[in-house]
């Protein structure tokens, strides 16, 4: 289908049915795909034929969008990762002294409330809208995203983004970090 696309004329597709931190489309449709398999296959039909690809959707830390830049997407987007944040949009709100900020799937009702008058008749919502602990300024938030990009550039030998894809491989692993030491608090 990129393929089919940019032979139609689009300069660049977006990839990513279901990985989204507040997509429901997987329970809702039982339709998706997973996320850096999705990103490897169609950034390869897109870039064969001069396109460029955004990953949308999956990103959880800074590794996954450097896995996302590895896998070939020429953009990432961080809807989740970014939420919360003095620059994200959605409603502030204070409950018991906390302050959250509301985050909701393009998909959602009330997306489709906000930008579409509503869900039709004839579809489902597939997404949800949650409340996001709020995060101040996104500067933190994106050095350390950077720092990440930057960091997986010198271990895979990359000197520049775009040469990142070239230098990754990728390997299926059943546990991706050690986790031995979350239990503990650091005053234990």
């Amino acid at each position: 289908m990129v393929e089919e696309l940019l032979l139609a004329g689009a300069d660049i597709i977006k990839v990513g049915i279901g990985p989204g931190s507040v997509c429901t489309t997987r329970k809702k449709a039982g339709v998706g795909y997973p996320q850096l398999s999705a990103v490897i296959e169609c950034a390869d039909a897109a870039h064969g034929l001069g396109g460029h690809i955004i990953s949308d959707g999956g990103c959880t830390c800074p590794g996954d969008v450097a896995k996302a830049f590895g896998g070939g997407a020429d953009f990432v987007m961080l809807g989740g990762m970014l939420a919360g944040h003095d620059q994200s949009g959605g409603e502030t709100i204070e409950r018991a002294g906390r302050k959250y900020k509301l985050f909701y799937g393009m998909s959602s009702a009330t997306a489709m409330m906000k930008h579409a008058g509503g869900v039709s008749e004839y579809r489902a919502s597939e997404g949800k809208t949650v409340e996001v602990p709020y995060k101040g300024d996104v500067e933190g938030t994106i050095l350390d995203i950077l720092g990440g990009i930057r960091s997986a550039c010198t271990y895979t030998g990359a000197s520049k983004l775009k040469e990142l894809s070239k230098r990754t491989t990728f390997i299926r692993v059943t546990q991706q970090t050690n986790e031995i030491f979350t239990q503990w608090n650091k005053s234990d």
